[in-house]
């Protein structure tokens, strides 16, 4: 197979794909498969062009701006990188070839429609079929780690040991501020479960991005929960197989092994530990709670201390003015001016 390489020293995403496809080029090289890349300069100059391929095991063609133009024109290539399989059944430009092959790396090849089919068949099936070891082990290690006490020592859990709980996939990095202020809202999340099940039949892994050891480790150290190996390759599978796109997110996995909600943060942050078990089913009672309050609650009020009416909305979060607590679900809010009160305080007002 035959495969056209568009790139250029001057492109920063081209300078980040081109170690991914060294990678995949050489693991195919060992395995004797029958690929050759050729690449293809869109360099300013023939010196960038030179310096660049030096960072490259495949071949290229002679460095010609006339050349450049006759072969982005016919495979109409508008965008660098681009890699262009010559073959019938190969994934086109439109399909995006290049985050293709950096989801899966060696795995894409022989890069067709048919592979690809493939492997997201293999990841749905990771997703939904409710095997745990296949989805965290599925690179060889079968267990995740945890700190003991205030140091990092790296403690085996066999994967094993985590069937028939509920499991929340942490994904989050400690260079993300939103992360490390979700991680303290969970842990406190965390603690109340486990104090109030006996059984301790909840489990948090952390999927980390951390972009070194040292920053893994301070991560780790900050929660109270499991964690996949820093050296695991699975954590970018995880990534791909639940299209995480952003951090912090937790995905919750029920005691059957099956998804139950790729909307775990929004649950803790609203519901806190009463989600638990983050069943449906407990979702709809929460809801249907939520709107049994609402119905009981007037519609409008007045504060003496205000000037506007004040009506009863919805609301996730906010800070009452009265007694500068945050509340959530029902408030009683201004239309006017950014006021808001527990639906408890009003009674409170009233009596001042």
């Amino acid at each position: 197979m035959i495969c056209l390489f568009f790139s250029a020293n001057w492109c920063r995403p081209c300078r980040t794909f081109t170690p991914l496809l060294v990678q995949l080029y050489n693991t195919l090289q060992k395995r004797d498969e029958k690929l050759e890349i050729i690449f293809i300069s869109l360099d300013h100059d023939k010196n960038e062009f030179e310096q660049y391929l030096q960072t490259m095991p495949w071949l290229a063609a002679p460095y010609d701006t006339e050349l450049q133009k006759q072969l982005c024109d016919k495979y109409h290539v508008d965008r660098i990188p681009s890699f262009v399989p010559l073959c019938g059944d190969g994934i086109s430009k439109q399909d995006d070839l290049i985050g293709f092959i950096e989801d899966y790396g060696a795995e894409a090849f022989p890069f067709t429609r048919k592979r690809r089919q493939e492997l997201k068949a293999m990841d749905r099936a990771k997703r939904v079929e409710g095997r745990l070891e296949d989805l965290l082990g599925n690179r060889g290690l079968n267990y995740v780690i945890s700190r003991h006490g205030g140091k990092f020592i790296s403690l085996q859990t066999p994967i094993s040991q985590l069937v028939g709980k509920t499991i929340g996939l942490y994904f989050g990095a400690y260079w993300s501020p939103p992360s490390r202020s979700f991680t303290a809202k969970l842990s406190k999340v965390y603690k109340e479960i486990m104090d109030k099940t006996e059984d301790h039949s909840l489990e948090v892994i952390l999927v980390s991005t951390d972009r070194n050891l040292v920053e893994f480790k301070l991560n780790v150290a900050d929660m109270p929960w499991l964690a996949i190996p820093y050296e695991d390759e699975s954590q970018q599978e995880l990534y791909r197989i639940f299209d995480v796109k952003t951090i912090p997110t937790l995905v919750l996995i029920g005691a059957d092994g099956k998804p139950a909600s790729e909307n775990g943060r929004g649950l803790v942050c609203l519901y806190g530990a009463e989600a638990f078990p983050f069943t449906e089913e407990r979702i709809e009672e929460l809801e249907a709670a939520v709107k049994k309050e609402g119905e009981e609650l007037a519609s409008k009020v007045e504060d003496i201390k205000h000037e506007h009416v004040l009506k009863l909305e919805l609301a996730k979060a906010y800070v009452c003015d009265f007694c500068k607590r945050q509340g959530r679900f029902w408030a009683f809010s201004c239309d006017a001016c950014d006021y808001d009160l527990h639906p408890s305080c009003v009674h409170l007002i009233s009596n001042v």
